[in-house]
């Protein structure tokens, strides 16, 4: 006799199998806890760990990570993320439309900082795990960034702001978490130091911004880097919803990169002659 035939309703719920959430009708449960034990008893940053991570945080792991998603949500509408919600909204988008149009550009060069910074990070500790001392791991990790990605140092510098206003605060937050035996503060160590080289090797201090300093806090909370960068999309998804509802009672259509007053510079060829189109209409 052959094998019995398998039921494929198994086959597909194999297919789709989650640890996540479990639904049937009347029950919805994530992570195992029941949806109206979670309503009301835990916060957003609570909900978002749990989701995530599988477990609930403890109050002070789900403080850092709320400081880390409160102080990346916008960075004004010249920010190319903010910029395309309202100018999606201006073409017709709904939110939704917007929102997902912003953060399809959330990749490397804007919105990946961090991801690349806790990336770094981690190279350095993992140097010095194999014995180098912290200075060297972190030159020779530095060396190594530069050399396969090109100077740029993700995580440290601003176009904007001399000192980032934000990056104190999130990292003193980290530092009473370490005191408090939270966390670490191994990753923090590593940022500092790129900070300490990189000022050495310039002879001034680059500062350490918002992607670097979040990058901290991920990575102290065992985030990895992925997954921190998608966190930081939802941070900042909340900026780009707020701008796009904005400019969704503005009542502008087709809203530009720039006003239409502003122009752009051609850098084109010539004026040519219309005896070329009559060669080749000949041809």
């Amino acid at each position: 006799m052959g094998a019995p035939e398998s039921d494929p309703r198994d086959e597909a719920a194999r297919y789709w199998r989650t640890s996540i959430c479990d639904i049937s009708p009347g029950r919805i449960a994530f992570r195992g806890y029941p949806i109206q034990d979670l309503i009301g008893a835990v916060s957003f940053p609570a909900m978002i760990w749990l989701m995530l991570r599988g477990e609930l945080p403890t109050a002070d792991q789900a403080r850092l990570l709320e400081a880390a998603l409160v102080a990346s949500v916008d960075h004004g509408p010249q920010a190319p993320s903010i910029a395309i919600s309202r100018m999606a909204v201006s073409c017709g988008l709904p939110l939704n439309g917007a929102m997902a149009s912003a953060l399809n550009t959330l990749d490397d060069i804007h919105g990946g900082a961090g991801e690349q910074a806790l990336e770094l990070y981690l190279d350095i500790l993992a140097r010095m795990d194999t014995g180098g001392a912290l200075q060297v791991a972190t030159a020779s990790a530095i060396d190594a960034w530069i050399a396969t990605h090109g100077k740029y140092l993700p995580g440290f510098g601003h176009r904007f702001h001399p000192i980032d206003p934000r990056s104190g605060t999130l990292l003193a937050l980290v530092d009473e978490m370490v005191g408090k035996g939270v966390v670490s503060g191994r990753i923090a160590m590593a940022a500092r130091s790129v900070e300490a080289v990189m000022a050495d090797r310039k002879g001034k201090l680059i500062p350490m911004n918002i992607d670097g300093a979040t990058a901290v806090i991920y990575g102290e909370l065992g985030f990895p880097p992925p997954l921190s960068r998608g966190v930081f999309c939802l941070s900042r998804a909340v900026g780009i919803l707020a701008h796009a509802w904005e400019q969704s009672s503005r009542g502008e259509r087709n809203k530009g990169p720039m006003p239409r007053s502003f122009p752009y510079r051609y850098e084109g060829a010539d004026l040519r002659s219309p005896s070329k189109l009559q060669d080749v209409r000949e041809a």
